[in-house]
């Protein structure tokens, strides 16, 4: 094919997409439009040294709260909006004002919100058994012992990227589970990942815990969780490698340092409301870590 044609090619395939974008944007509007004539509205008010967040919300734990949003910006005359927005939008109004268990009737319809905007199948019960609440304070964990003999130094490396995470500190004790691997040398991606990404869990407070302890124990051990800050749309998918927090804290699960710092749960009080659900995944297809609205 001769430079000319090469070109025409080109603009071909850029028209195509260009007109394709603007289809995609006009049922997003169509679909959204009260809520994305909010969000341009209020982007008019931000000066350019700020669009980096939007000041969404008045201040009640249930989405009701000053929440930082990702950027607006105008192309043309649609609004090019992060996803996470339309997760922030979708679950506005659907939680209690005050952080408490959700009903049932809740727990249906923020587990189907879940899945559809994270492309996961999202469970507030999977084989029978259920969380004691879906919908809690997160605080702040300390980093858990790999293997006999894992210190601070071998688990967060001085060329790791992440020596911000060494002020959290080793736990005096092991997870609800154990060691995750049995020495430096049988550990894992996986057993990296479980640490890195876990939480802990009030599994001795599910309904039923006590009646089959060893059953409930085995269903808990490394499950996963989708843990979504609903203030700001981030989400992570995490495992249960702890028990925890005790009930007398008013904080209904613990995050790993590098989950909390994901979430961005962590300001002065290193807490915050969550929701968080099963993840049906049976084939262990779902890889741990922050994960992203599709």
């Amino acid at each position: 094919m001769s430079q000319n044609g090469y070109a025409q090619h080109y603009d071909y395939l850029k028209n195509k997409w260009t007109d394709k974008e603007q289809q995609l944007n006009k049922k997003l509007w169509k679909k959204h439009k009260e809520a994305l004539d909010w969000f341009v509205h209020q982007s008019k008010h931000i000066t350019a040294s700020s669009l980096g967040s939007l000041i969404l919300l008045t201040a009640t734990p249930g989405l009701q709260s000053a929440t930082v949003l990702p950027a607006v910006r105008q192309t043309s005359q649609f609004a090019q909006i992060d996803h996470s927005t339309f997760l922030i939008s979708d679950l506005y109004g659907k939680l209690p004002s005050n952080i408490v268990p959700l009903s049932q009737e809740q727990k249906e319809r923020i587990a189907a919100i879940l899945s559809n905007r994270f492309g996961l199948p999202v469970r507030s019960e999977l084989q029978g058994v259920q969380l004691n609440t879906n919908y809690g304070l997160i605080g702040e964990e300390q980093h858990l012992a790999r293997y006999p003999g894992d210190t601070m130094n071998s688990q967060l490396p001085i060329a790791d990227d992440a020596a911000k995470y060494w002020s959290s500190g080793m736990a005096p004790g092991l997870g609800a589970w154990g060691y995750f691997a049995s020495s430096s040398a049988t550990m894992t991606d996986t057993d990296v990942a479980r640490e890195k990404w876990y939480i802990a869990v009030q599994t001795f407070l599910s309904p039923g815990y006590y009646t089959n302890v060893a059953q409930y124990n085995a269903f808990f051990k490394y499950r996963k969780i989708l843990v979504v800050n609903p203030q700001n749309g981030k989400a992570v998918v995490s495992d249960i490698a702890d028990a925890g927090p005790s009930e007398w804290t008013g904080k209904s699960l613990g995050g790993s340092p590098e989950v909390m710092s994901y979430l961005e749960r962590v300001d002065g009080a290193a807490k915050g409301p969550v929701l968080y659900f099963f993840i049906d995944d049976p084939n262990d297809t779902v890889p741990l870590g922050p994960i992203s609205v599709k």
